[in-house]
């Protein structure tokens, strides 16, 4: 009898074992199934808390205190058509030349070295504003991006005259 009661201790001991090892197994399976979606999520592109820096603070303190401006944003419009590029003029004297109209303004793509420029159309005219500029006011230009080269995560030069920004973030 008492062998038996052994082998009966035995056999529950290996099978508790067993238990333990099987769940072990499935709970590791388990959490390899509910990492995968989470992995595939991710390189899907899903949203995250972080955002890419839009501007160096040298830079910005390079355009503010050299050309009077600030708050540059280059950004995709008009379902990919046009890129819009924005400034707020911080000093109007010093930001003059970003709104002459003898100066044409360029976008520049470095990656396929490409310049874009602003297109004239009939009833509008051209697609910026070149109105004497006046601090805290937002002035804005449209690109032509037909075929759109240009598109949301490209670094892009903008040159008006002498004023060049450059490695501006397209959102």
């Amino acid at each position: 009898m008492d062998r038996v009661n052994n082998m009966h201790a035995s056999m529950k001991k290996a099978v508790f074992i067993a238990g333990l090892f099987t769940t072990g197994v499935l709970v590791s399976a388990g959490q390899v199934q509910q990492a995968a979606p989470a992995a595939k999520a991710t390189a899907l592109g899903t949203p995250t808390h972080y955002q890419i820096s839009r501007m160096p603070r040298r830079a910005e303190a390079y355009y503010q205190s050299v050309w009077g401006v600030d708050s540059l944003r280059v950004k995709i419009a008009e379902s990919g058509e046009l890129v819009r590029f924005s400034y707020r003029v911080l000093d109007p004297e010093r930001s003059k030349s970003l709104n002459d109209k003898k100066l044409e303004p360029g976008l520049i793509l470095p990656r396929v070295h490409l310049k874009l420029v602003i297109p004239q159309l009939e009833n509008v005219g051209m697609l910026r504003q070149t109105s004497t500029p006046e601090a805290g006011k937002v002035y804005w230009m449209a690109f032509s991006n037909h075929g759109e080269p240009v598109r949301r995560g490209d670094h892009v030069d903008i040159v008006i005259g002498n004023f060049r920004a450059e490695g501006l973030l397209v959102e």
